[in-house]
């Protein structure tokens, strides 16, 4: 198929204020000529890209993050597969699949050596290559170190992350797997679904007396995605020598906050041994590999999932972005391009 001389993609148009809800008027969806690549890149035709909440957070020029800031008045950037058209230097053939951090266009000039070959036989869908399993597989197994017979606390249960650190949990062979959420319609997809026992249901009461009740013998291992009160909470109920894995901080990432503070008592911590570990992804690359093969087997013997949502076009990438961070939807969300 030959390629059109103009493609189409999606611009930071103005800094959201901080605290102030993210809507579709800070975007501009744009046409701009197909870049050509020079010798040691690749043009990239993009096939599906994801959104993530981490993308409110870079639109805050002042974000202390291990990636830099969205700039105003250029193309965002995220996750993308992708299909090569085009490779005047080598490095890949035309038509193969790559993984790459150039999304929010229709194509893409990546250099070779940052493409990321897919093999598409690893995976029964490539849009998986997207999920945020390293991050949960990181979560559970490195940070947290689930255990057989652990009762395990999953806060953001029903996102990207969650919806799957849950599943990796119970395949751990944890005894019992508590998440929460923010409406009664996800904690039914959690429980009926994901495998979850228990939900703890954000704006239902003390998030501490429903854990409590979710969980009256404590709590061996937390993977915490929110921070705040959920994290608090959790300490309050954690046993001796019990194992926090800090993956997120989804309680100050929806409005786009650098910080996440929460208040401690760490004479709690060291009575009763309780380790805290922030953990990230780009420290655990090696765990990519692993855990792709281990989602390969799951999804083809049904004991793993991919808890996604799909919408079609990158005009509606924007909207996709603000319907994640309001929290409508379960699972990773994507957009097909």
């Amino acid at each position: 198929m030959p390629v059109p001389t103009v493609h189409r993609e999606v611009r930071l148009a103005v800094r959201p204020r901080p605290a102030q809800p993210l809507s579709v008027d800070h975007f501009e969806v744009v046409e701009a000529p197909v870049p050509g690549p020079g010798p040691g890149q690749l043009l990239v035709r993009n096939r599906v890209m994801a959104v993530t909440a981490v993308m409110r957070t870079l639109m805050n020029s002042e974000a202390d993050l291990f990636m830099p800031p969205f700039v105003a008045g250029e193309a965002l950037w995220g996750l993308a597969v992708g299909e090569v058209v085009a490779a005047p230097g080598g490095g890949a053939e035309a038509g193969e699949l790559v993984e790459h951090r150039f999304g929010w266009r229709e194509y893409a000039v990546v250099d070779a050596a940052e493409a990321h070959r897919l093999d598409p036989e690893a995976l029964p869908d490539p849009a998986a290559h997207l999920s945020q399993g390293p991050s949960a597989w990181m979560g559970v197994v490195r940070g947290a170190e689930v255990r057989s017979g652990d009762t395990v606390f999953v806060t953001g249960a029903a996102g990207g992350v969650g919806s799957l650190a849950g599943q990796i949990a119970r395949l751990r062979g944890a005894k019992r797997v508590i998440g929460s959420t923010g409406s009664p319609r996800k904690a039914e997809v959690l429980t009926r679904e994901l495998g979850y026992d228990a939900v703890v249901l954000r704006g239902a009461g003390p998030i501490e007396e429903q854990l409590r009740e979710a969980a009256p013998d404590g709590l061996d291992a937390v993977f915490d995605n929110v921070g705040g009160e959920q994290l608090r909470a959790a300490l309050a109920l954690a046993r001796r020598g019990a194992r926090f894995a800090i993956v997120g901080a989804l309680s100050g990432q929806a409005t786009g906050a650098a910080t996440a503070p929460v208040e401690i008592d760490t004479v709690a911590l060291t009575a009763r041994g309780i380790t805290l570990r922030g953990i990230a992804l780009y420290d655990h690359m090696d765990l990519i590999p692993e855990w792709t093969a281990e989602f390969g087997r799951g999804l083809r013997a049904g004991t793993l999932t991919f808890p996604h949502v799909r919408l079609s076009g990158i005009e509606r990438a924007p909207r996709a972005l603000c319907e994640l961070l309001e929290g409508r939807h379960v699972g990773a969300v994507l957009v097909d391009l």
